[in-house]
This record gives C-alpha cells, structure tokens and sequence, in this order.
C-alpha cells in the first residue's frame, strides 16, 4: 500500500520468487524427458533440467542446425494461482517475465496474456488490466518452447557453445501502476553536471509535466526542475545541471538517485518512479582509446555466464553480489555478459561496486532475423540504458550480429554508447579474439583501437594466466591498446540431477573458467591478481642491502596512491624439522603517497634488524580490499646445509652389483650398473626413492631440432601436445668412494651423454648432499634431474617456497614466498575440482617435505633458478593441453609452458618459448630421510 501523502509509485507483486534461493512452487508438466507427461510441482524461477524434468543438451553438439534431429525440444506448461488486492482496481496492471527459454505463451483466467514471445534472455511485459480478477482468485497458464519455432532464435541461442536449459529461469511478478503513469525514462548524466532524460508516459496527457528531483549519496537534494510534456506527445525532455558533482567510474562508483514525478495540469502528483544513476562521459577517439570523463582507461576483463551449477542460468541477488566480487577480487575492472544480457541485479552490483559492462545482444555465430532482433533491441536497451556501469553494446558474437540491427541501439540511447561486433571490426574497435602473441602485435598497427573481446581461452589449468604476463606488457603500453577479455571466468559445469550429481563440463567444451564451477580458485586467479593489481611493486627482489625503499607504479586510471595503505610484516618461517607455522615479528602501516593515477614513485617502509626470513607487504585500496600481498624472501637459502662433523663416520661395503652407505641408522644403496641410488633404508623401513639422479629433458613433439614447427614431419600436428623425452646415451665409468673429513663421498661419473656426475656427501648424521652436473645443447622445453618414486605411497608435502599454487614457464606470477602444505590429490582437470593441485612446478622452493607411508623426505634446494617437481601434471582426459614424460620427483632448470586452448605454446609470447641451452649445468640439493 502507498503511504499515504506520498506520490504514487509502482507496486510490484512477486509470482515467482526473486532467484534461485527462494523459489516459489507452482504446478508444472514437462511433455518430454524426465518426468514427462504428468502434472507435478516445479520451483520458479528455475531451469527445469535442474528440478529433474526434460533433457540436458549442450548447444554446440547441434552447430550451425536450426531443426536438427535429436535436439530436446520439450515443452513446460505451468499453471499458478495467485490473488491481487482489490485496492489495484482501476490501475494499470502489467504482466512481467524477466525472461523464459525460449517461445512463451501466456494466458491469465483462460484469455491470452502473452500471444509468442520469442527471445530466451530478454523481459517482455504484457498488460493484463482486463485480464485480472482484482481481489479474487486468479490462475496463470504459461507454456514454454524449450527449442524456439524460429530458426533464427535457434541459431542465435540455441546451437551456441554452452548448456542449453528450458524454463522460466528469471522471476516473474505483476506490476501495478497508475492509470496514468511514466512509462520509461533514459537518463544521459555527463560528467560536467549536465543532466537529460527522456522521459515517457503511457498515453498523452495535455498539460501533464514532470517534475525532477536530484539525490546525491547522502540523499542530499542537488538539482530540481519541472518539465512539460511536449504539445500533443507523450514525452518530456528533462535537462538539469549539477555544479561539480562526483563521477561515477569503475573505481569511483559514485551514484546519485533521479527521482521522477508526473504531475497533471493542476500540479497533482499522479506517479512517481525512481533510479539510481552515475554521471560520466564515454568518449571513444579515433585510433586512440576509450575515455571516461575525460581519462584514457585500460581494460581488464572477463567473459562471464549467469551460471550456477545446481540452478543453471537461475541466479539471485546474492550470487550476482558474489560473482561482482569475485571478479573485482581478481583487479579487474570490466566485464563481458557473453553471451546475453545479465540479471538485472547483476547490473546494479556492477553500478554500485564498480565495473565496466560489456551488454551483448545474443547471437553466437548464428544471428537474429531482423524481425525477431527490433524489440530484442528495444526491451534489452530500455532495461538496462539507465546503468552506468554499461559502456558498450554488442551485436552479437563471432559473426553473429546482424547488421540491420546496429542502428537500433542509439534509437533508444541517449548516450549514444558504442556498439561492437565481438571478434569483429566496428565502432573504431578491433575486437579480434584469441590472436597469437605476434599477431596481436600485428593488430595493433591497424588504425582501430584493437582490445580484444576474448583472448588467452582457458582450459583445465591453461590459458588465463599463462602468458598474460607477456601479453599484458605488451597490451598496456601500446598506444592503441586498451587491454581485453579473458575467456571465462567460471567453468560452466552442470550438476547432473540424472547422473548421481555427477559435474558435467560437457567433456572440454565447458571446463573455460579462471575458477571451476563452484567458484573454486584455480592457479590463474591468483596470477591475473597479481598481474592486474592497480598497485605495482616493482622491487623483484630484496637484497641485504635493502633501504626501505619499495618502488611503485600507479597503474589506477582515477586514484591516487594516498588512498591506499601498505600493511608491512617482517615474518619467521619454521625449519625444514620444526612443526609449526609463520610468526610475524613485526608489522606496521603506511599510508600511500602522492603517486598520481599512470606514474611511478616510492614508498619508504622501516629498516628492521632481525632474523626475519620474509618481507611481506599487502596493499589495501581505499574500500578495504586486499589488493595483493607481495612476499620477499630476506636471504638466499634458509637451512643451509652445515654437514655434521661429529659422531661416527659413514661406513660402506661393496658387493658385485651395489655400493651401501650406512649413517645413522640410514643405509642409502648405489647401483654399479648406472650409479644410481636405488633406495633408503631406515631400519626395516625402505624410502623407495630411487633410480636417481638421470637427466631429464623434453621438447614438444612437433618442434624441430631448431626450435620451429617441424615441417620435415607429416604427423607432426598430431605431436603438439605431446612432450617427447629426449634419449639419454651416457655411458656410466664407475663409482668412486672417498672419504672427507667425517664424511664419506661416493662420486658416479659419466661420459659421452648428458649425465656427467652424481657426487654424494653422506654426513654421520645421515644429512645427503648432492652435487650434479650435466650438460645439453639444443633447444628444450623441460630439462634437469629426477628421480622416481611410487606416487600412490605419497601422503602430504609441506614446503617453504612460492605456493601454494604450481608454476609454468609462462605462469610465474601469483604465487607467493611462504609456508604452504598440502595432501596428495589428483584431480581429473574439468572433472574433480580439487586445488590446489599436488602434482606440478613449484618455484624458489628452499626446502620441501614430502610426507610418504615410508617416511619424510625432505628436499633442501641449493640450485639457483630452479624448480621442484613433483611429478608431472594431469591434464584432461582429452589430452588437449599436454602429456609429459614421467618425471617423478624432479629438480628441474627448465619448466614447460602450457598453452590455452586455441594456441599452442610457440603462440603465447616470449615467455612461452622453448630454451635455447648450451653447456654444463650444475645443481645441488640436500636429502634428509626421516
């Protein structure tokens, strides 16, 4: 009820709920599938696949089909019952769908409501104020298409590369109005203070005006002005001003509210509606940028679906919050609907926390008849026209736009926003997706703004993050660049309601995402963190010679680095054998300096003298959010090895076939054959490390000795993803034992291949050093040394290093010095969603205890630029990203790449290039066994 002496305002009853946390049951029947051919009940809103009725189908399996065989295409009838108050009699009564997949029909009290609605994503309302019994019973009959009857809608919508769901997935509710009433309303607020609206009515109403109040933050009165309707039309042209107000950017949401009246000829209020609104200038130069109010921006995006595992495309209020989040958590500041118009909601988050909207018309590859796109268009625009978090329209996706339709956009914005064709040139934007690292260079020499609409597509643990290190650099400082997309942010995996809840990715089509299904984080989201952060710490090391001095880069387009706080720890770790966690021996805060947005400056942080192993320094922004936190290592190596020089020397002996070293109550057996170790004993424990240390090395199978693409291989396609070990032809001369000091030295020696020596210092406590030497000439993709040991004995590792997530040759950044532990795990990629990931790279590891049914080993690593291996990473079942030789537990000077799903690693930027190597190299590592 409207309180009373208050202008009337727009009353909304729910039919629906408002999401997928409290659905609303209303009877339903499903003509085909689960469950078919009985009335039973169904929560709205809902995609009825995931309420157990109909049939789950992927649209890519029909690509490019309009009415192809096989192809789901049930229907849903729904029947609810529902009563209105009396009190709305003489109103205007509207009947709203937030959208429904896909031909909608309608009918209320048995008269048609809705004749065919046709469009998946979009809101369509009908008027049903002769429909309605005011203060009595009511019934609602809905039938829905689950495939459309119009090959264009299929095409657009339905025969795209993602899950194809039924139902009425967004909320459906009544909405009452006065008789006379504001229609809509576009509002363009420019970031001078200017204020135009076009304000609509339902019918003409002579000598009716609108009377417009401006709210800033505070609910602040700022601007106040009456407008008539023009003579005869049903329309008024709202034009106010506002002195300085605050500017609404993805890092400023700063929003005003626009409150709207209609008065008639006598000055009487007849309706009020209101909105929250930003005032902000998009402005796109030629050949140059897009500028907001005035500043050029730079744009860190992602693709992303409405998508939940459990409810499909059926979100609520506090999953779009939770996905806003998810996304600024990362640093971005944009995002791509792909590809359709979001929740309503989501915009608002968007609109009140801070991101560029990329709002797309649907249309992947196949694209809407002209007929069918004219009041998609429309209702898409008049939704949505009044966020600012909206800056661009898209047509379409990948040639899926049509082109009749570009103009129908502006005719219902005001603000005249730019229109894009995703994968397309238009608009002064060359959108190009998934361009190799060269020819993304080559793009950028066109006169068009090239930003890509999609790029580095993910997979399983590829693309994302690997490379973007490479491309970003590249990217922000090109003068015609303005940065990109990633493909996706969530994998679009289904709970299978008829496959045991089994999470459905549809093989590798829907396993894209920085993060899986249920918003797990994955290696990527931590590297597009660190990469993105607005916030640079430059320092890429602290030496003992440190200052205090951190040097930083602004890279914000809109604030200064005095908004923000630097929190400062100098932090302790354990020893490879003590228990227990990090202790920070000191913290304190700075505030940020006068660092203007696009420059560099310092910041000074305290001098401490302590025995503190790690620097740690995060950046909180000006909301309170952690931006990144950035941990640096005080001294090279912690633990260094100090042999024992007391208590009882080694002892060994001899037999035909093998050398044993006895310290400590520890035997360690070398073999004659190859001058291996072949295991450990502890008493009647036997540690099966073993067949070690052998060189490893690797290329990609299609790379030819020289590096490239080899041409001379007719199956060298095929190779691309397979990794080829390289043959090891050295020939073992013989073992040699000598003592030093208290310790003993058993040296293997080699010849004639890459292996030279294995030198083992065995102290009298047990403590093994290791020195090994090899040497390669020649271009590899993964080289040094290993050893084997059976990977279902493995319990847990616990290491102090970067962590807790692996590396890549091209995936260096987002992990970050500390103490990380975790248990074995072997998640199938796009199946099991377990991180992080036991298996893989891990860098500037100073020690690492790897918990066995046999034992503890403990790797102390002294070898500089290296890595640790812990055997090697799983990819899919499809084996689309790579397939490794077995490397067991490795120490490794060159890690692989990995690619992203559409290019291979030659493709990704020059951190993702195969090493050129020439010569000897050295290592050393300690082994402990416990």
């Amino acid at each position: 009820m409207q309180a009373q002496n208050q202008p009337p305002k727009t009353e909304l009853q729910y039919l629906s709920g408002h999401g997928c946390d409290d659905m609303v049951e209303w009877d339903f029947m499903c003509t085909d599938g689960r469950n078919s051919g009985k009335w039973g009940k169904i929560g709205v809103p809902s995609c009825w696949e995931l309420q157990g009725y109909g049939t789950f189908q992927y649209g890519m399996r029909f690509y490019g089909i309009a009415f192809p065989e096989g192809i789901a295409k049930e229907k849903g009838l729904y029947k609810y019952e529902f009563t209105i108050p009396a009190e709305w009699r003489g109103k205007q009564v509207e009947l709203v769908f937030e959208a429904s997949m896909t031909d909608t029909e309608a009918k209320i009290n048995g008269r048609k409501a809705v004749g065919k609605h046709q469009g998946g994503f979009y809101r369509f309302v009908a008027d049903v104020t002769d429909r309605v019994n005011f203060g009595k019973k009511n019934i609602l009959e809905v039938t829905v298409s689950k495939d459309s009857e119009n090959g264009s809608v299929n095409l657009a919508e339905r025969r795209a590369d993602y899950w194809n769901f039924g139902g009425l997935f967004r909320p459906v509710f009544l909405r009452a109005k006065p008789a006379v009433n504001i229609r809509h309303f576009a509002i363009d607020a420019k970031a001078d203070g200017t204020f135009k609206a076009n304000c609509y009515t339902n019918i003409a109403s002579p000598g009716a005006s609108v009377r417009t109040v401006l709210l800033d933050m505070k609910g602040k009165k700022v601007a106040e002005g009456v407008t008539s309707l023009k003579a005869g039309s049903d329309w008024a042209n709202v034009d106010l001003k506002v002195n300085s107000p605050a500017l609404w950017t993805a890092e400023t949401p700063n929003l005003y509210t626009a409150q709207f009246t209609l008065l008639d000829k006598e000055g009487k209020a007849l309706h009020q509606e209101s909105e929250k609104f930003g005032f902000r200038t998009i402005e796109v130069r030629e050949s140059d940028g897009l500028y907001i109010n005035g500043v050029r921006v730079n744009i860190r995006g992602v693709n992303r679906h409405s998508f939940r595992p459990e409810t499909g495309r059926t979100l609520s209020k506090a999953k779009n919050i939770e996905d806003v989040l998810l996304i600024k958590s990362m640093n971005m500041n944009s995002v791509r609907l792909s590809h359709y118009p979001a929740d309503p909601d989501f915009l608002y988050v968007c609109d009140s926390l801070g991101l560029y909207v990329m709002n797309e018309l649907t249309g992947w590859h196949g694209k809407y008849d002209t007929a069918i796109g004219v009041p998609l268009v429309k209702s898409l625009v008049e939704r949505d026209v009044n966020h600012p978090s909206v800056i661009w329209w898209s047509n379409g996706n990948e040639k899926g736009w049509n082109t009749e339709l570009d103009g129908e956009f502006h005719k219902y914005d005001p603000q005249l926003r730019p229109v894009l064709h995703p994968q397309g040139n238009f608009s002064g934007f060359e959108t190009m997706h998934y361009r190799s690292y060269g020819e993304s260079q080559n793009y950028m020499r066109l006169p068009q703004i090239f930003m890509p609409t999609e790029f580095l597509h993910g997979l399983y643990d590829g693309g994302h993050g690997a490379g973007l290190w490479d491309y970003w650099e590249m990217m922000r400082k090109h003068p015609r660049c303005i940065g990109g997309f990633l493909w996706v942010l969530a994998d679009e995996g289904v709970k299978r309601v008829d496959m045991d809840g089994f999470i459905d990715n549809q093989g590798n089509f829907g396993a894209d995402g920085i993060v899986g299904p249920h918003h797990e984080k994955e290696g990527s989201y931590y590297t597009v963190k660190q990469i993105w952060c607005p916030v640079q710490i430059m320092n890429t090391r602290i030496d003992a010679d440190f200052d205090g001095t951190l040097y930083l880069e602004n890279r914000y387009d809109f604030l200064n680095l005095n908004t923000c706080r630097f929190v400062w720890k100098r932090v302790k770790f354990p020893e490879y054998n003590e228990k227990g966690d990090m202790k920070v021996l000191k913290q304190g805060e700075v505030k940020g300096g006068n660092i203007a947005p696009h420059s560099a400056g310092t910041l000074a942080v305290p001098v401490v003298k302590d025995d503190a192993d790690a620097l740690m320094i995060t950046v909180i922004d000006v909301y309170g959010n952690e931006l990144f936190t950035w941990s640096y290592p005080l001294h090279n190596q912690k633990g260094t090895a100090v042999l024992a020089s007391q208590g009882a020397k080694p002892t060994y002996k001899e037999t035909e076939q093998s050398l044993t070293v006895s310290a400590n109550g520890r035997t360690f057996t070398f073999c004659k054959e190859d001058g291996q170790l072949k295991g450990v004993n502890i008493g009647n424990r036997t540690i099966n490390l073993a067949n070690g240390p052998r060189f490893i090395g690797a290329r990609r199978g299609d790379r030819s000795l020289d590096q490239f693409y080899n041409h001379d291989d007719k199956d060298a396609r095929s190779k691309e993803r397979v990794y080829e070990a390289f043959p090891e032809a050295a020939v073992f001369t013989g073992l040699d034992v000598k003592e030093d000091d208290n310790n003993l030295v058993v040296t293997a020696n080699y010849k004639l291949g890459n292996m030279d020596k294995a030198q083992w210092t065995i102290a009298p406590d047990g403590t093994v050093t290791l020195d090994y030497l090899y040497n390669f000439s020649g271009v590899v993709d993964m080289m040094g040394i290993c050893f084997d040991y059976p990977e279902d004995k493995v319990i847990s590792k616990r290491w102090l290093g970067d962590g807790p997530y692996r590396v890549w040759q091209n995936r260096l950044h987002g992990p970050q010095y500390g103490l990380w532990e975790n248990d074995y795990n072997d998640p199938i990629p796009g199946e099991t969603f377990t991180y992080p990931e036991f298996k893989g790279y891990f860098a500037h590891v100073t020690w690492m205890n790897i918990k066995t049914q046999e034992g503890t080993i403990c790797i102390q690593n002294e070898t500089p630029d290296s890595y640790i291996g812990v055997y090697q990473p799983r990819d899919g079942r499809d084996r689309q990203l790579y397939t490794f030789p077995e490397s067991g537990i490795s120490v490794l000077n060159v890690i692989p790449p990995v690619r992203n799903k559409v290019n291979t690693t030659d493709l990704c930027g020059p951190s993702s290039q195969p090493k050129w190597v020439d010569g000897q190299q050295k290592g050393r590592i300690v082994l402990r066994f416990e």
